[in-house]
């Protein structure tokens, strides 16, 4: 396997955007016999209580810059890593190097026996809940509670919508996948020009990009892709998971619309949350309306560990 490393100079002068957080890295098996380089924030005091946040396509854990704060002055530690082939961590050279099960394989290694999580309150979105909600069903004695926004854990059963499959199009075949521009695209509020670019930074040319051009062909979308099995066994631990569970998506992403009345119905722990609909917000919430869904979060988390 080929890999790539975004050089450390990609990353300055973040810290005029808000990103100020120092980087933190974990080796796991690359499933060929050696090794990939994980990079993770780890934020706020070691001995609070443990919230994961994941991101997703095409953007790294610089889309949590304006929740970390938040969380951090509730007393939580926050950690949030980046997925294989995007933002610090490293890059496989191959679209074919990437597969549904790899990745979950990649962040159980980097989450569970690197920086060795317990009692976790997982935050999930787009692809961070398709790989998180994964190491949920399958080892749900580490985690504690879970929230999911804009996000959703397909089985292939039913069809995907022709803007979906115009998306996968898109990510296969056109010479330039414009990594900030697709984040910007998926935001209601206008991001600055240091800030789209910040969400290109871990790519500096195409070859790096194998990774984002990936993920929106190992979305199942047949009942016999690769990944289907696995994710119906998850929805089966799914329905038996009576921890707390909280809904929190936006009013505005076209693309997620209407996935938390899955989980609301058939998780459990869902009965009787209050869940939240952000407003004004489209699929990155977190750039839209961040502020907003850090403090759902350190409400939950509190409300979880009452007496």
């Amino acid at each position: 396997m080929r890999v790539l490393r975004t050089p450390d100079e990609a990353f300055t002068g973040l810290s005029d955007t808000g990103f100020t957080f120092g980087p933190h890295y974990v080796e796991v098996p690359d499933g060929e016999g050696a090794s990939l380089r994980v990079h993770y924030l780890d934020e706020g005091p070691p001995d609070g209580p443990t919230v994961l946040l994941m991101h997703g396509e095409p953007s790294w854990c610089y889309l949590y810059r304006h929740m970390i704060p938040v969380l951090v002055a509730a007393g939580l530690r926050c950690v949030a890593p980046d997925l294989v082939g995007f933002g610090r961590s490293d890059k496989p050279a191959e679209r074919g190097d990437y597969t549904y099960a790899r990745h979950v394989e990649w962040m159980r290694a980097a989450l569970f026996d690197g920086v060795g999580l317990t009692d976790v309150t997982l935050v999930a979105q787009d692809w961070g809940g398709l790989v998180g909600l994964r190491l949920v069903a399958e080892q749900a004695d580490r985690f504690s509670a879970v929230i999911v926004a804009n996000t959703g854990l397909p089985t292939g059963d039913d069809p995907p919508t022709e803007a979906f499959l115009a998306w996968q199009r898109f990510s296969q075949e056109t010479d330039q996948f414009p990594v900030g521009p697709i984040v910007a695209a998926g935001c209601r509020e206008e991001l600055p020009p240091a800030v789209v670019a910040a969400y290109d930074a871990p790519f500096p040319d195409e070859t790096y990009k194998a990774g984002a051009r990936a993920f929106p062909v190992l979305v199942p979308t047949g009942p016999d892709d690769p990944a289907a099995a696995a994710n119906r066994r998850a929805w089966q631990a799914l329905e038996r998971w009576e921890k707390p569970f909280l809904t929190a998506f936006s009013d505005g992403d076209p693309i997620t619309a209407g996935g938390h009345a899955a989980f609301q119905r058939r998780v459990p722990g869902a009965a009787g949350r209050r869940h939240v609909t952000i407003e004004g917000a489209g699929h990155f919430l977190q750039e839209d309306r961040g502020g907003e869904l850090a403090e759902v979060v350190t409400r939950f988390v509190a409300e979880g560990r009452r007496p």
